[in-house]
């Protein structure tokens, strides 16, 4: 079984850090163990951020927070909604497509520059970062960045570690800056669209002046298993606005007429959309069951259509759309199909892909993450060598 360590302090990681550079004993990191199917390295203990929780300083006035990196999610956002205000990037719990166990944790999420759908309009999870506190290879505590925008010191060092996965070091403490929580929302749905026709349309939306903070194609194949079925019939082109009720009356009007040239329109309500736009965060139709491969690729939002159709010239694939057609949530039927998906992402003009489910055997291969450039790769050889001289810091995906 492997060892899992779980420090409650700053100064208890470091000197486990410490002891492991001595023995030159290499650790997964791991905050809430809910974003990995990859079985630990052999010789690898766990090293978890679980015991590292709180928050450690909230100002709503100045819309930051600070937390120490194993804090649930859960009691972040049940703090923020007491303000009402939110984390403006929309961090997705994927559970449910990996069949995973765990609590989601503020450090994991930020680990994993874990974003949705608003990522479009707000930035990624990374863009609300402002500062972090963590223990680098060396046993050593680092600071970096600060708890108010206006002070960027460390902010290029803050950015690099958000979406490191643990390849460069222990997280124990995070700060960053928070959004109000909209007074309501709409969903403006265009219905019966392929996927080029709803990639054009989703491009109209977000040139206009109405402020979309979501735009998403939901393909026949999968539209009945969002919202409870309660769709209209047809593949459904999603458009989301918030913000101050009469503001989204007056734009979901504007927007509504721009899309009637597309196609048959619909309006959801509130509580509707707010379901909707959970479930498109989570992948929700994807939470079936199955190991079959799941892919999340990000190409440019006009690429992810074509790279779909592509596929689908060759293989069994079943996707959907967000980030405007940029981000295609991919289920292959039988094998993940890596060379061939990779082969045609390149050929699209480049992107990312992430194998997040396969069976274990699959997974174990190690061809989760996309492989970069040579250029990048020695790019990154070098940051890691800086972090983590020992290598110590065994990379998997993480929660």
């Amino acid at each position: 079984m492997t060892p899992i360590h779980e420090p409650l302090s700053e100064e208890a990681a470091a000197r486990l850090v410490q002891v492991a550079a001595l023995t030159k004993s290499p650790f997964v990191i791991r905050g809430g163990g809910t974003r990995s199917l990859h079985a630990a390295p052999e010789g690898a203990d766990v090293l978890s951020a679980r015991g590292l929780s709180g928050i450690v300083a909230y100002n709503p006035a100045e819309m930051t927070m600070t937390a120490r990196a194993g804090t649930p999610l859960e009691v972040v956002e049940a703090a923020l909604a007491e303000k009402r205000q939110m984390l403006a990037f929309e961090p997705p719990d994927l559970r449910g497509v990996l069949g995973s166990s765990g609590i989601p944790t503020i450090g994991g999420v930020f680990a994993a520059n874990a974003s949705g759908p608003r990522r479009l309009t707000a930035g990624a999870a990374r863009d609300s970062l402002l500062g972090l506190r963590f223990v680098n290879g060396r046993g050593e505590v680092v600071k970096a960045g600060g708890r108010v925008m206006k002070n960027v010191t460390g902010l290029d060092l803050v950015k690099l570690l958000a979406g490191s996965h643990g390849a460069l070091a222990f997280i124990t403490e995070v700060t960053f800056r928070l959004l109000p929580v909209p007074e309501t929302a709409v969903t403006i749905l265009v219905s019966g669209l392929n996927d080029a026709e709803a990639a054009a349309a989703m491009a109209t939306a977000m040139s206009m002046s109405v402020e979309v903070s979501g735009a998403a194609h939901l393909p026949e194949s999968v539209r009945g298993r969002f919202a409870g079925g309660a769709l209209p019939e047809g593949a459904a082109t999603a458009l989301r606005l918030e913000g101050l009720s009469a503001s989204v009356e007056v734009r979901a009007q504007k927007l509504a007429a721009a899309m009637a040239g597309f196609g048959p329109v619909a309006r959801l309500d509130a509580e509707v959309t707010a379901r909707l736009w959970r479930e498109i965060r989570d992948a929700a139709p994807y939470a079936d069951g199955t190991a079959r491969p799941l892919w999340r690729v990000s190409v440019a939002p006009t690429a992810g259509q074509q790279l779909v159709a592509a596929l689908r010239l060759e293989t069994g694939v079943d996707a959907f759309y967000d980030w405007q057609g940029g981000l295609v949530w991919l289920r292959m039927e039988a094998a993940p199909e890596t060379a061939l998906l990779r082969r045609y992402i390149k050929a699209v003009g480049g992107g990312h892909a992430t194998l997040l489910r396969a069976r274990p055997e699959v997974l174990a291969a190690g061809e989760a993450f996309q492989p970069q450039a040579e250029a990048v790769a020695a790019l990154q050889g070098r940051v890691k060598a800086s972090f983590d001289p020992d290598g110590l810091f065994v990379s998997r995906m993480m929660g």
